[in-house]
Formats: C-alpha cells, sequence, structure tokens
C-alpha cells in the first residue's frame, strides 16, 4: 500500500548554539518542506530517488533491502548518507525491513536544496513516520544537532525548543508580531555547513551557563515583543553576545554594515538565510548587493 509523509522545514531565530548547551530557542516551522512516498515491490531492492521542488530527479540509487548494501547510485557520498539513515533505522527496529521486500522510496523538496531549511531533517522525520520510530534518535545517532528542526518538522505552529536531560521540552507559542509585515527572509546565496559550525562552537571555552541564561531570558522577551523597536534591540542583542561568544563578526557588520535596520542570523553563521527589518522598498538594497531571494515573513513561516 502506498504511503505518503510529509515534514515542515525549519528556521531558528533564536539560540543558535546556545540551544545545544540546553538555552532556550525560538523555532519557526516554515511553510516549505519534504514529502516522502513509500510504495512497496516484491523485488528485494529499495529503490530511492529525489526530486527537486520542480520534479527533476537530481539523485538516485538502489540497495539491497536484506543486505542492506548499495546496488547503485549517482551520487557515492549521498547514497553512503542515505544508506546510513537506513542502517541506523533498522538498528532502532530490528524488525524494520525483514520482510523480503522491496521498496520505491521517493522524496520530494518543496523549496530549493540549497536553501537550508532542512533537507536532512525533514528526511530523518519522514523515514522515522515511517518506520514509527523515535525521530530524535535517529537524528542523533546520523547527522547529530540540537534535534530543533525535528520539533519543527513536526508542529505547524512557531515553538521554543529547549534540551532537557530526558527528553527536549517544546511548547507551542503564539509568536504572530503585529509588525511582521516588516520582517524579511533575505538568501546569502550559500548554503552553510551547520556540522562545521558546531565544531567551531564545541571549540570555544566561555562561561555557557552564563550564555544559555543570557540567551533564553533573550527569547522569553522575543516571544512577547510587541513594538518593533523593542524586537530591533533585542535581535541586535542577541548578535552581539553570539558575535562575543564565536569570537566572529555578526553577518550585519561583515557584509552590511551600512544597513539602517536590524539584522538577525538565523541558524549556523555564514549562510542560509538573514532575518532582516525593513520594508519593501529597503529590501532593494539587498538586492542591489546581488541577494535577490528575498521572502516577506507571511510567505515563509507557518
Amino acid at each position: 500500500m502506498r504511503q505518503e509523509f510529509y515534514s515542515n522545514g525549519k528556521l531558528l531565530l533564536t539560540g543558535e548554539y546556545a540551544v545545544l548547551d540546553g538555552a532556550k530557542a525560538l523555532a519557526l516551522p516554515t511553510k516549505y518542506g519534504q514529502v516522502l512516498t513509500v510504495e512497496p515491490t516484491q523485488t528485494k531492492i529499495i529503490s530511492w530517488k529525489s526530486l527537486d521542488k520542480d520534479g527533476k530527479v537530481w539523485f538516485t540509487a538502489e540497495f539491497h533491502s536484506e543486505t542492506m548494501e548499495e546496488i547503485s547510485s549517482t551520487d557515492a557520498k549521498i547514497s553512503k548518507t542515505a544508506l546510513e539513515i537506513l542502517v541506523e533505522t533498522k538498528h532502532l527496529r530490528p524488525d524494520f525491513l525483514t520482510t523480503g521486500e522491496g521498496f520505491n522510496l521517493t522524496t520530494q523538496l518543496t523549496f530549493p536544496k540549497d536553501w537550508g531549511l532542512g533537507s536532512s531533517s525533514t528526511l530523518i522525520n519522514n523515514i522515522a513516520q515511517w518506520a514509527h520510530i523515535d525521530p530524535y534518535r535517529l537524528l542523533e545517532n546520523t547527522f547529530g544537532g540540537s534535534g530543533y528542526d525535528i520539533a519543527c518538522a513536526q508542529h505547524n505552529t512557531p515553538i521554543t525548543y529547549q534540551l532537557d536531560e530526558v527528553s527536549p521540552l517544546v511548547e507551542k507559542v503564539d509568536f504572530n508580531p503585529s509588525f511582521k509585515t516588516q520582517l524579511f527572509f533575505v538568501y546569502l546565496n550559500k548554503k552553510q555547513n551547520s556540522r562545521e559550525g558546531i565544531s567551531d562552537y564545541r571549540s570555544r571555552t566561555f562561561n555557557k551557563n552564563e550564555l544559555v541564561r543570557v540567551i533564553g531570558d533573550l527569547t522569553s522577551k522575543i516571544v512577547g515583543c510587541t513594538d518593533i523597536t523593542t524586537f530591533e534591540t533585542l535581535l541586535d542583542l542577541h548578535e552581539s553576545v553570539i558575535s562575543q561568544t564565536l569570537q566572529t563578526p555578526s553577518v550585519k557588520q561583515e557584509l552590511f554594515p551600512d544597513y539602517p535596520r536590524s539584522i538577525k542570523s538565523l541558524g549556523a553563521w555564514g549562510g542560509d538565510f538573514i532575518l532582516a527589518v525593513g520594508d519593501p522598498n529597503l529590501m532593494r538594497y539587498f538586492s542591489k548587493k546581488g541577494y535577490h531571494t528575498i521572502v516577506p515573513y507571511s510567505e515563509m513561516i507557518l
């Protein structure tokens, strides 16, 4: 029987890096995501096909469903990752893929795959839904990370996310700012490697408890913020705190020092999207600098 699964993409508005050490973060599920279609076959072969948002095939592979070995693929690196996910899924649920049948797996993103909205996390959550396993464990044992992206995959409203010793604390929040018409997401024309960013963060020495406290406090204030002036002040303070922690200039200092309003990095610093405060006319600032993918808040966020 044909099955279909869907997971939302994500953007992390507050708490980048600090969320790894237990800070409360504000995460926003997106209107974009990924679909997984599963069709059983009698071939003992898992035939994997990945489509982009336009339906164009960008990766294919075949794996033996019993031996979990690659038969063929169009990209060895991606194939290795896909197989690792399937093997770990089977490890978490030993009776998975034991019937001798095969499957046609088709994944399709609804956003450009270089946007960094969670092509990996949406895949992990979809596979976990199919196999009826814990997606947080599957993520931890494959890609790693805080897991906030898994929470976004499963929720249709903004959430706060906080790591706990037992399980993540996920809370739906009413973050629907009256000033959202002044919020835009600007793509920086390159995808950031989150693993590299996390590794750099982990290598630094600082007072983690104080960082967790400060960022958690900023998150709570941003969630409850009702006016744009205070919102921008809080965004600027958040950028300053993370900049000092990473000993790295903020994206505004580095790329847009003459921009008159606030800019906030989202997730791993250095790529993907930023949040820019302004109006449609002010967005021409970014267009003139070659950043043409500018998405209004209401078009991006659920």
